[in-house]
């Protein structure tokens, strides 16, 4: 009763459902529960001169229409079973030297994720290596959005094309606690919308 997972009902638990983003046409994948609606779209695109890297960015929005002010903190995420860390961001107008990105490759410069810069998902809050054990809070019948950055952390390579177009392999798995409740999240690559350039 600790965990609610998406696409796994129970009288007792919350609600699974999908819905289509209205500016995007996108799927939105929801869990529902007394009065805590909690959403997730994900993204990725590629990076690096060979286009071999994949960022997979995730966005969570979390309503809430009860009349008590929520906790939300970051879970933890994982691909195909591969655990992934949270890179740390570097805020819109601010830039790595070339030094920088060769001696920190968890820092990812905000400004060069397409996924955020072209509004396809959330740049409201982040989640990141250096917040990860940060508490937001969500005011009674206010809504919350906080987004992610990871890299994919298999060592093959992790998309399939087709003439439908690319997406990652596998199966993404990742969850948000809300309170002392956790949503978890566990969708196929297939979920996944490129948003890269």
């Amino acid at each position: 009763m600790s965990a609610f997972v998406w696409g796994e009902d129970s009288p007792s638990g919350a609600v699974s459902s999908t819905i289509q983003d209205p500016l995007t046409g996108n799927a939105i994948h929801t869990l529902s529960y007394a009065g805590i609606e909690v959403s997730s779209r994900l993204g990725f695109e590629r990076f690096g001169t060979d286009g071999m890297g994949t960022f997979l960015n995730y966005t969570t929005t979390i309503v809430n229409s009860t009349e008590s002010t929520l906790s939300v903190r970051y879970g933890g995420i994982s691909v195909d079973g591969h655990a992934a860390s949270l890179l740390s961001i570097v805020p819109p107008g601010q830039k790595l030297s070339k030094k920088q990105r060769k001696s920190k490759p968890d820092v990812v410069e905000l400004g060069k994720i397409h996924c955020f810069t072209s509004g396809s998902l959330s740049s409201d809050n982040f989640f990141s290596a250096n917040s990860s054990s940060q508490a937001l809070t969500v005011a009674p019948r206010t809504a919350l959005t906080v987004s992610s950055v990871i890299r994919d952390p298999r060592g093959y390579h992790p998309l399939r094309c087709s003439i439908d177009g690319c997406y990652p392999t596998g199966t993404i798995r990742y969850y948000i606690k809300v309170n002392n409740k956790d949503y978890v999240f566990v969708l196929s690559g297939r979920s996944t919308v490129y948003c890269g350039t």
